[in-house]
């Protein structure tokens, strides 16, 4: 390269500071120029605290700087699909954190657009970049699980079980007489993603449910206690496309630590449990099984599926962020057809998103794919 990519941030919230800027701080190959939020205070303090040159509360003036090269979009989700679609206009690569849009179809028009250009995107699929879950993908392609007949995937935990936890609002123009989607869009979407690039497949038909374990809640907005009628619980199975079977299940409301991943494939001639929860210490486990020997034995990870200076005793946050962020880096800068994650694969995701969510307001199963 004649120079280090330029990274402009556009959010400067907890997850921008805990995951994003350190991942593209801890890449020599990148320099982040400038953060951005609305909040001016807010990327002013991010600026000062990760030592990045410029801030501003103008995301416009950020997506048009020509010695911009990526931008990332950490935002609410509301203003995903407009800043992504700005930036790629623009001609830049662009990082998304999920989802780009609600609406699959719209993911798939930024998507249309990125490959016109012939640039590179990649959504926030944080737990796709685990060193675990990276390990038991290498294990899959070297055919450990032989054909994939199972796939179970979970991710849950009890950060908003007590309910003066302050949680962001949907949607404060929502019908309160209508559940809306919450944890099945905010953490369906990544477990859902490691099924499709474990199974090798997507969904042929879904068929799920729904449920608003605790209706009232203290809302960030206002501090107020009030009636939020949100999916905080659901459960989906579906036929992948190979004929493999799946089952999926989110809730933030169940109890167990941050983030709450597990994945489990089963296959004709070996099973794999993943395990992205933060316990005792240590960020992740990795279990596998074969016909002659049943009993589930842990795995050690191999240092060549962590990035560089990263260790099992880490945070997951900076963990698997720094290898997301690695693995973007890589396919710009090589510039080669690969990029995995990337906003095709965000629109697979939010379409089984968008067919769950009709299957449970219609009662019945629903094919894939949806109509364009």
């Amino acid at each position: 390269m004649a120079r280090a990519l330029h990274v402009g941030v556009l959010g400067a919230g907890a997850w921008a500071g805990s995951a994003h800027i350190p991942g593209w701080q801890r890449d020599p190959r990148c320099r982040v120029v400038v953060v951005c939020d609305v909040k001016g205070e807010l990327a002013r303090e991010h600026a000062r605290r990760f030592g990045i040159p410029e801030w501003t509360d103008d995301w416009s003036s950020v997506v048009s700087r020509a010695d911009v090269d990526v931008i990332d979009v950490v935002t609410p989700s509301r203003t995903h699909f407009e800043l992504a679609w700005a930036a790629l206009e623009g001609g830049k690569h662009v990082l998304c954190e999920k989802p780009v849009a609600f609406d699959f179809r719209d993911t798939l028009r930024a998507a249309e657009l990125a490959k016109r250009k012939g640039l590179k995107t990649k959504l926030g699929f944080t737990f796709r970049y685990s060193p675990g879950v990276r390990y038991a993908k290498s294990l899959i392609d070297e055919g450990f699980v032989g054909q994939p007949f199972i796939f179970n995937g979970y991710e849950q935990n009890s950060q908003w079980l007590d309910p003066r936890t302050p949680l962001r609002q949907v949607d404060p123009d929502a019908d309160p007489s209508v559940l809306h989607v919450s944890s099945l869009e905010g953490y369906g979407a990544p477990i859902i993603d490691i099924g499709h690039w474990w199974v090798g497949a997507g969904f042929a038909r879904v068929v799920g449910t729904m449920r608003n374990f605790i209706p009232e809640r203290v809302v960030r907005a206002t501090g107020r206690m009030m009636r939020m009628n949100i999916d905080d619980g659901d459960v989906f199975i579906g036929d992948y496309t190979n004929g493999a079977l799946g089952s999926i299940q989110t809730s933030y409301v169940t109890i167990g630590n941050y983030p709450g991943i597990e994945a489990r494939l089963f296959g004709s001639t070996g099973a794999i449990v993943c395990r992205l929860v933060e316990e005792f210490g240590v960020a992740e486990t990795i279990k596998v099984a074969t016909p002659d020997r049943v009993e589930f034995t842990e795995r050690e990870i191999p240092p060549r599926f962590y990035p560089p200076g990263g260790h099992p005793r880490e945070s997951w946050r900076s963990l698997f962020y720094a290898n997301l962020i690695r693995d973007f880096v890589d396919e710009i800068v090589d510039g080669g057809a690969r990029n995995e994650g990337n906003f095709e694969d965000g629109a697979r995701v939010q379409e089984v998103i968008n067919a769950v969510e009709r299957s449970f307001r219609e009662r019945r199963w629903i094919a894939l794919p949806l109509e364009r």
